[in-house]
């Protein structure tokens, strides 16, 4: 199998877009479409990690993360969190509307769709990146009804009025 077929192939499936954040002595945010619901009961959801991000080693370290689904006006945010030439730690944040998570202290940016904040439970290993499941130890939703896609390899909106 070539990666790059893969790669194309995955683009055609539309995702949403979240920021992962991890607070305390490694805050640090990540830009990220591979997350999804596990269960409900527990309630528990799922963001798969290069083994070489910055993040795979916040995550582990911390042990707690926040994601923050972003909002179709917080493209500029997706892609901040996604630039590797990003200032890194407390920097990152710098300048942003956000505020820590108050179980987990993980920042969550104001204006997003929906916060979640999660305290790691299990981690494995596939290939080149590990698969964080966490517990939702708390969960919020905004008023905001429009969302921020990833498909064909671009942001994309859906839910947006266009009157």
């Amino acid at each position: 199998m070539d990666s790059v077929e893969l790669r194309e192939a995955m683009s055609r499936f539309a995702t949403g877009v979240i920021v992962i954040s991890v607070g305390g002595e490694n805050i640090h945010g990540m830009t990220a479409n591979a997350f999804s619901s596990v269960s409900l009961d527990p309630p528990t959801v799922l963001c798969s990690v290069s083994h070489t991000a910055v993040m795979h080693q916040a995550i582990t370290a911390g042990g707690r993360f926040g994601i923050s689904v972003l909002d179709a006006e917080q493209e500029q945010l997706a892609r901040f969190f996604a630039d590797k030439k990003r200032p890194l730690g407390p920097e990152q944040f710098s300048g942003l509307d956000w505020e820590p998570g108050p179980l987990t202290q993980a920042p969550l940016l104001r204006g997003a769709l929906a916060w979640l904040e999660c305290e790691l439970e299990e981690s494995h290993d596939s290939g080149d990146h590990s698969i964080f499941i966490g517990r939702v130890v708390r969960a919020a939703t905004s008023r905001a009804s429009s969302a921020l896609l990833f498909f064909n390899g671009k942001f994309q909106q859906i839910g947006v009025d266009t009157d």
